[in-house]
Order: C-alpha cells, then sequence, then structure tokens
C-alpha cells in the first residue's frame, strides 16, 4: 500500500476526531439550539454571484424564506445578502461538562446559517453532525480500549499460565464468540437502565460495547504470549529468577503490542457502528444529545427519508471513517514492520 495512502487516511482520522474534540470552536450552533420557524430547511447554497449577475469575492448565503402555504417549503430571499464570515465571535455554544467556545470557525451576522440544512425541531444538522462525531467516534475508540484491556488480561493469563486457567478463560471466550455479537449487545443493553443522563448513557453504551468485544483479541493474544514465552531469552530469563511480572512487561507484552494495534484499527470501527445501531434503536444516547445513531433515527419516518435528504447526513461521514481505519488495518496487517517504521 503506497505511503501517501496511508497518511491521508491517518490524516483524516486526526482531522475527524480533532473537529469533534473542539465541536465548539467548529460548529456554528449548539446541538440543542433550535429554530422552530425553520422545520427541515434545505442546506443554503454559498454564492458568489448574486441575483443581478455581480461577482463577489466573499462568498454569501440568501436567507430562506418559509412558504405559508405548505410546510418545510422555502424560497430564496434574493433581496439581501449575508457573507461568510470566519472566525466569528458568537455567544457561548458550549455545553455543561464540555469545551467552551466563544469564537466559531464560521458564520453570518443577522441572520442564520444553515450550510447543512435543519431537522424537524430547526436544529441545524451541520453543528449536529459535528456534536455527534464526538460522541459516536470517541465512543468507539474507547470501547475499543476497553475491549483490548479485557483482551490482553484474559488472554496474556491463559497463555501465560495454561492449564485450567487456560482451559477456564478459553472456553468463556468461546462463548461470547458463538453468540452473534449485534443481538447479545442489543439483549445486554435492553435489561439496563433507560432513563438515565446522556452522560451516563454515554459510558454506559460504551462499558457494553466494550466488555462484549474482549474475547476476539484476548484469543489472538493468547496466541502471541504462548509463542513468546517459550522462546529461549524469555527462559532464559526465567532460570535467573526473573518474575512473571518482569518477564511480562519486559519480553512478552512487547511483542503483544503490534496485534493490539491491529486489533485496535478494526475494533474501533465496528463500535462506531455498535454505538451507531444502538442510538438508532433508542438504546443508546438520547436526545437532546446529538450523536450519529439518534440522527439517523428520523429515518425510520418514511417522509423523512424520501424527502430530506441531508438528514442522511451523519451516514455520509462514515464513509471517511471506515475508509480510513480499513487503509491501516490493511496496512497493519500486510506490511507491520514497515508500517511501525515509517510511523
Amino acid at each position: 500500500m503506497k505511503k501517501r495512502t496511508i497518511k491521508t487516511a491517518l490524516a483524516t482520522l486526526v482531522a475527524l476526531h480533532a473537529i469533534g474534540l473542539f465541536a465548539g470552536f467548529f460548529a456554528p450552533y449548539a446541538p440543542t439550539i433550535e429554530h422552530r420557524d425553520y422545520p427541515y430547511a434545505p442546506p443554503m447554497r454559498i454564492h458568489f454571484a448574486d441575483s443581478a449577475g455581480r461577482w463577489h469575492l466573499r462568498p454569501f448565503v440568501y436567507a430562506w424564506l418559509p412558504q405559508s402555504t405548505n410546510f418545510a417549503e422555502y424560497r430564496e430571499d434574493t433581496s439581501r445578502r449575508y457573507p461568510l464570515r470566519f472566525f466569528v465571535e458568537k455567544p457561548n455554544s458550549g455545553l455543561v461538562g464540555t469545551l467552551h467556545s466563544h469564537l466559531h470557525l464560521f458564520g453570518v451576522d443577522g441572520n442564520r446559517c444553515f450550510l447543512l440544512g435543519t431537522d424537524g425541531y430547526g436544529r441545524d444538522v451541520l453543528s449536529r453532525v459535528i456534536w455527534g462525531s464526538r460522541i459516536s467516534l470517541f465512543a468507539g475508540l474507547i470501547a475499543a480500549l476497553l475491549s483490548l484491556a479485557g483482551g490482553v488480561l484474559v488472554g496474556s493469563l491463559a497463555g501465560y499460565y495454561g492449564g485450567l486457567a487456560d482451559e477456564f478463560l478459553m472456553r468463556g471466550s468461546d462463548l461470547f464468540l458463538a453468540v452473534p455479537w449485534l443481538y447479545l449487545l442489543l439483549a445486554v443493553r435492553a435489561f439496563l437502565p433507560l432513563q438515565i443522563s446522556p452522560v451516563q448513557a454515554f459510558f454506559l453504551v460504551v462499558l457494553v460495547v466494550g466488555m462484549l468485544g474482549w474475547a476476539r483479541p484476548a484469543r489472538l493474544i493468547r496466541g502471541v504470549v504462548l509463542s513468546a514465552r517459550e522462546r529461549n531469552y524469555v527462559l532464559a530469563a526465567r532460570g535467573f529468577g526473573a518474575s512473571d511480572f518482569y518477564l511480562l512487561r519486559k519480553h512478552i507484552f512487547p511483542q503483544v503490542l503490534g496485534v493490539m494495534v491491529t486489533q485496535a484499527a478494526l475494533l474501533i470501527p465496528q463500535y462506531i457502528l455498535a454505538e451507531i445501531t444502538l442510538s438508532f434503536f433508542g438504546l443508546g444516547i438520547g436526545e437532546p444529545v446529538a450523536s450519529w445513531g439518534n440522527m439517523l433515527a428520523s429515518l425510520q419516518q418514511y417522509f423523512v427519508l424520501t424527502s430530506y435528504w441531508w438528514m442522511m447526513s451523519p451516514a455520509l461521514m462514515l464513509i471517511p471513517v471506515a475508509w480510513a481505519y480499513s487503509v491501516i488495518s490493511r496496512s497493519l496487517i500486510e506490511q507491520p514492520h514497515a508500517f511501525f517504521n515509517r510511523h
């Protein structure tokens, strides 16, 4: 795989996570701000030429005028231009417990700006996609770390000590692998409380997703530990009286690292989809907090699916995420030494 492709994938992931982390700066509005006069407003078009045919260096938008005859129908008011401005000061759009920002990447003066349209409550879809990336992307990342931590613990114990411990732990992992993970995930989450705060819902989803995915990395790590513990230098260190903790830390865990990184690249997009699936079915992060899953839940209504294409924006955001993780995981599998040496 070309070096440029790998760097592009890494840059894409870094950019998406940075945008989510600093959503208060990149999003023009908070995800809960409602513009009730503009339900399902389509994306505003960016113009360089006005209605009279005159060209302007600064891009601008026209305001939407709601049509009183039909619901959610609008026309452009070409009587006044609203230039797009960058690094604008606006009231705080941060949320409790998040990074606050008075400065925003872009905005317009004297009017609203919906570059990606609005939802049924008049909330800016672009802002909710940006804020929702913080939930969906970081839920997958944290859940993968949890899953790998469990996999390292179980796999190391089973591979290093063997015997009854190995038999018991691996039969448990077989049980988890035999059950379809999606149905198990939905069943476990359905039995847990639904009426909880958004913060509690986030950590609950992360915990459920992370703790159900430890079996596969555990089996892979067990195989690496089984091989590593029989190496000559490990046997020699044990003969000189090295403790189990020393052997694991100095000689075995470094060999496990490559497997962990590869598994992380494979698991994170799966766990992002798991969070989106739970939220889509109402078992994950609930309104009014934005996540890509609960934003897509509105598409369960047929008229939304067929009439308002911009409501599918969170699904489109999954394309670069899935592509980037696919490139990185393939590179790690096909050329692990080259990848680590270059990056």
